[in-house]
């Protein structure tokens, strides 16, 4: 088994300040030695845009990004690489799909569902949305154990005992909620959860906040049921600057691109532009990682 000082090998970091204590992974962890050399081999070997160019390093390059993109698609079991959209952090993948997607559906008089122990990331976008579109915000509170108040908190949560008819209604478009609290640590039954607002509602959109699950426990998209997940790399050892956006790609294929410009397009005409497929014409301007 690894101690502490095998750990602290991995991380430059400890060797230039020995007596550092890190107690804010949970905002952002360090870096191991290989992700920085990983950052240092494409500055120093093959410095060029990716899927823009015909020559050797520029392949290389793309090359790279889009192996990267297979990782992650691995890593949380997407059905489909394509699922995969790289953004600048949690925030921007969440407010992706409230542009993209939210303010393709959200009528007034409709409902969008979110918790009181989200990070603003998760909170502000739909609030702001339901605002502006004249929807319902509502907001599950939590109990004194720190558990959302369609659970009982005397019992283990099941599908069979969450209380959510009183919050999921036919009405209900977007439930948006986090895996982990970032703030309680708190993690929701989620998939008991999706499954039960999946039965209320089968039209329901379902976006979840896994920044603060997925450095730590087992994130598998299609055994939650979810049609959204959001992460950042800062977050697990990756670089900053980079997160995650996964949706089902028959709604990725659905949706208006976010940004404009940059290599998201297929063709352009003065009277026309014609955007690429999922997931490029989301990655107007796309990060170089990892």
């Amino acid at each position: 088994m690894l101690n502490t000082q095998d750990i602290k090998k991995d991380f430059k970091i400890f060797d230039n300040n020995p007596s550092l204590v890190y107690l804010d992974s949970g905002a952002t962890s360090l870096k191991p030695k290989s992700v920085v050399s990983k950052i240092v081999e494409y500055y120093e070997n093959y410095p060029a845009n990716i899927h823009r160019g015909i020559y050797k390093i520029s392949e290389k390059a793309t090359e790279e990004f889009e192996e990267t993109r297979r990782v992650v698609a691995k890593f949380i079991n997407a059905r489909d690489e394509a699922e995969v959209i790289f953004t600048r952090n949690t925030t921007e993948a969440i407010n992706l799909v409230t542009y993209s997607l939210g303010r393709k559906i959200i009528e007034e008089g409709d409902e969008i569902v979110t918790s009181i122990m989200e990070h603003h990331s998760n909170f502000i976008p739909w609030q702001v949305l339901s605002l502006e579109l004249g929807a319902t915000f509502k907001v599950i509170d939590i109990n004194n154990n720190g558990q959302l108040k369609i659970q009982n908190s005397n019992v283990k949560t099941t599908s069979k005992n969450l209380k959510m008819e009183n919050v999921i209604t036919k009405r209900t478009k977007i439930l948006a909620l986090t895996y982990v609290s970032n703030m309680l640590g708190t993690i929701n039954p989620l998939k008991e959860i999706i499954q039960v607002a999946k039965k209320i509602n089968p039209h329901i959109i379902i976006v979840i906040d896994v920044a603060q699950a997925v450095p730590h426990m087992k994130v598998d998209v299609q055994d939650l049921g979810c049609d959204f997940v959001a992460f950042s790399a800062h977050k697990m050892l990756g670089p900053a600057g980079v997160g995650v956006l996964w949706g089902k790609k028959e709604l990725l294929d659905e949706m208006f691109p976010f940004q404009m410009g940059g290599g998201m397009i297929s063709e352009v005409k003065v009277n026309q532009t014609i955007f690429a497929e999922s997931p490029i014409k989301f990655e107007g301007h796309p990060v170089l990682l990892m």
